[in-house]
């Protein structure tokens, strides 16, 4: 673009904003979130899409009446984490409850080709030390995680406290014993003390809602469930299952980001169905360097964790890492002798600059200008989570490659034969969705069951107009109820790193309450509106960015209201919120809390 101005060669900032706009214009919906389908659901009958291809059924068993201290839901990087606290503080009686066959979350289920983590896995991997393990790479694949998760049961003792492929249908608080009653799929009646809801930000598979969605004749499958059968290969690739077969797959976000290349070269024909594109940028992954790693000294991966966390809040610490998340963070909080007024002058000009190389980056791989051009990013660099591959770019210089851009509009429908977008009918055998989660949306969904507090409060009306919590960890009136998730906790891009601090503080909690006959714990009225107000207040600082940003599950799809505000996370350094909450472990008043 021609300069009008000194920002620097080839950058015009105002032809820049009109561009973000009319791309944001473009995307906007007044359905927002609203445009998505969840599998299953009344308007979606694609129930098959949750079925879980990777354990088979478990035969029927006895029904489960029990009384235990603490009862938690999720059996991912949260369960763990909470798991693993626990024994560490003598902690037995517990069982973890979870719908998958095994441990793992996300990486249980997300097992398409070409998984892996976009977080160095030196801190994203929990608890490296303990389990005396060192990642095979920089950026682990997700079998590896997956068998982490597993390691991590057996170490510390959680598969003979798991209740796999159960699901919690409901939670009730009994006033008379202090104690919560669950009730799960498989006919179980647990009392538990505590809950911890350890159920994940992105556990609830969405689609689009695209006419016809149910229609097509081919197979089609979300990449939460990808069908190797089909396919063929396996998490690295190999898919011979596609070599006849032209495939389409909707969505452009990370997941797309690490698939697509295996798809690119297995398929007779793909095609790419693209709303809105993805930031790429370089991802340089290698293996451990052997001498490094024998050199580590103990404590270093939670030291690692800290500087990471710290280093994209621009808070002044060397850089270690030197990948595409420090530098990125970096470039955008230069601001030299910047005054104080022109800070977000300063930051605006800063992402411009980011973007732009983002965007030359892109015409330098992708042969074809116009390719190049759709898929070329045009929003603010924090408006999405960033993308990082040396593969995906690529693909789409072969020839049986085709991207189709919809102009910010989506696929128009889906029929028997394949998908309509542009007019234009894209004739397919297999249809995969990498169209992702529900993000922070309302905790029924979230959770799949309704929870019941106090005098049968039930948590969907009491959160009716946003979350109400203190630390996003407890919740006035649904006593002895501890959440770890994203709504009104720290966020980071790390996701590891909130999920242990949370983890760590409810453990201690938890112990505190047993050795001082604690019957219930809940935030004060006063604690939760002030804290919920605190939520608010830095999240009002980000809106204006937020509400130029195209459409996403960061900014609520593009609405804006007080209710999606207080469902964010709180925008504070995840460091300072791990510091406070240890002040309050060590000298044992937990402020804000009512312990009775």
């Amino acid at each position: 673009m021609p300069s009008n101005d000194d920002s620097g060669p080839g950058l015009d900032r105002e032809a820049l904003r009109r561009k973000y706009a009319e791309e944001r214009d473009r995307r906007l919906r007044a359905d927002g979130a609203g445009q998505y389908i969840r599998p299953g659901g009344e308007d979606a009958p694609l129930g098959q899409f949750l079925d879980d291809p990777f354990t088979p059924p478990a035969p029927d068993r006895a029904a489960i009446e029990t009384d235990v201290d603490v009862l938690m839901v999720g059996g991912g990087f949260g369960g763990l984490m909470t798991g693993a606290r626990l024994v560490e503080l003598g902690i037995d009686d517990f069982l973890i409850v979870e719908n998958a066959g095994d441990f793992g979350g996300t990486w249980y289920w997300n097992r398409y080709p070409g998984v892996a983590c976009d977080i160095e896995s030196y801190i994203y991997m929990p608890r490296l030390e303990e389990l005396g393990t060192i990642p095979t790479m920089r950026y682990a694949s997700g079998p590896e995680i997956l068998r982490h998760c597993q390691a991590f049961g057996r170490h510390f003792d959680l598969y003979r406290r798991a209740l796999f492929q159960t699901r919690v249908t409901g939670m009730r608080w009994d006033e008379a014993r202090s104690r919560w009653a669950i009730t799960t799929s498989r006919g179980d009646r647990i009392a538990a003390r505590f809950v911890v809801m350890s159920t994940g930000p992105l556990n609830q598979a969405k689609l689009p809602g695209v006419p016809g969605i149910a229609d097509f004749s081919g197979k089609a499958f979300h990449t939460s469930r990808w069908d190797y059968a089909y396919t063929g290969g396996d998490a690295h690739g190999g898919l011979t299952g596609l070599a006849d077969k032209r495939v389409g797959i909707i969505g452009t976000g990370a997941t797309a980001i690490q698939c697509v290349p295996h798809l690119a070269a297995s398929a007779r024909q793909l095609f790419v169905f693209q709303r809105t594109p993805s930031t790429i940028q370089s991802r340089g992954n290698r293996p451990t360097d052997a001498d490094w790693a024998a050199g580590l000294e103990p404590g270093w991966q939670a030291q690692r964790i800290a500087d990471f966390s710290a280093l994209i809040a621009g808070e002044p610490v060397k850089d270690i890492f030197r990948d595409g998340w420090t530098e990125a963070f970096a470039a955008l909080f230069d601001f030299g002798e910047v005054a104080p007024d022109d800070i977000a002058g300063a930051f605006e000009l800063n992402d411009f600059k980011v973007v732009e190389r983002i965007r030359g980056g892109i015409e330098a791989i992708v042969a074809d200008p116009q390719v190049a051009e759709a898929l070329k990013p045009y929003y603010s660099l924090l408006c999405k989570r960033m993308g990082f591959s040396d593969e995906y770019l690529q693909a789409f210089n072969r020839p049986g490659v085709r991207l189709v851009d919809t102009g910010g509009k989506g696929v128009e429908r889906i029929v028997a034969e394949g998908v309509v977008a542009g007019g234009e009918l894209f004739e397919l055998d297999c249809l995969i969705f990498a169209t992702g989660f529900e993000w922070l949306t309302e905790h029924k969904v979230g959770c799949g069951f309704e929870i019941h507090g106090r005098e049968g409060l039930a948590q969907s009306e009491a959160w009716r107009d946003g979350v109400l919590s203190l630390y996003g960890i407890h919740s006035r009136d649904f006593p002895n109820r501890f959440i770890i998730g994203n709504s009104q906790q720290p966020l980071t891009a790390n996701f590891a790193h909130p999920i242990d601090v949370a983890a760590e503080h409810i453990a201690h909690l938890v112990r505190h309450c047993l050795d001082f006959g604690v019957a219930t714990v809940e935030p004060s009225a006063a604690a939760q509106e002030a804290w919920v107000d605190g939520v608010v207040a830095l999240s009002e600082t980000r809106q204006a960015a937020n509400e130029g940003c195209t459409p996403g599950y960061y900014n609520g799809e593009g609405q804006s209201s007080l209710r999606a505000l207080r469902n964010m996370g709180y925008g504070a350094d995840i460091n300072g919120f791990a510091r406070m909450l240890a002040e309050q472990r060590e000298s044992g008043a937990f402020a804000g809390l009512e312990l009775r």
